[in-house]
């Protein structure tokens, strides 16, 4: 009997260990997240993120841009290559399945660009939905901090 308890105690702590090892899902999908924010926004490399990290239905909130992954592709690219474009990262948020990107965006030179706001919900390893928010850079601001 005692080996019985025995067993049962070690398969009980063996069960613990294996769960515990699991990693946390905020932090795999941070990893994905930060390789994307890279070639996207760091690299400017659309086709190669979207490839790499977005699933194929992907399911896109701005009403501006078809669903679908291709569709993205083709309605970014342009903006994304444009000689002078800017996008940088200021902070990465993510729990769970959600992540949060605040950045300054600059598609076209010509502009002042805008603070942007991009959501995504993840899916086993993947992109699978986006929404956002922009907020055009203002001429002038009653603080010294306006937007980031």
């Amino acid at each position: 009997m005692k080996s019985l308890v025995t067993i049962a105690a070690a398969a009980a702590l063996l069960a613990g260990c294996s769960a515990a090892a699991e990693p946390d899902p905020s932090d795999r999908n941070r990893v994905v997240i930060e390789d994307f924010a890279t070639l996207f926004y760091e690299r400017r490399d659309v086709r190669a993120a979207f490839e790499k990290h977005v699933a194929p239905d992907y399911i896109q909130h701005n009403p501006g841009i078809a669903d679908g992954r291709e569709a993205a592709i083709e309605a970014l690219e342009p903006m994304f290559s444009r000689k002078g474009a800017r996008f940088e990262v200021k902070r990465i948020l993510v729990d769970d399945d959600l992540a949060a990107l605040h950045l300054f965006g600059q598609g076209d030179p010509a502009t002042r660009g805008a603070a942007v706001a991009d959501f995504y919900r993840l899916e086993n390893g993947k992109i699978v939905e986006h929404w956002d928010v922009l907020q055009p850079m203002p001429e002038t601001s009653a603080n010294e901090h306006p937007m980031f």
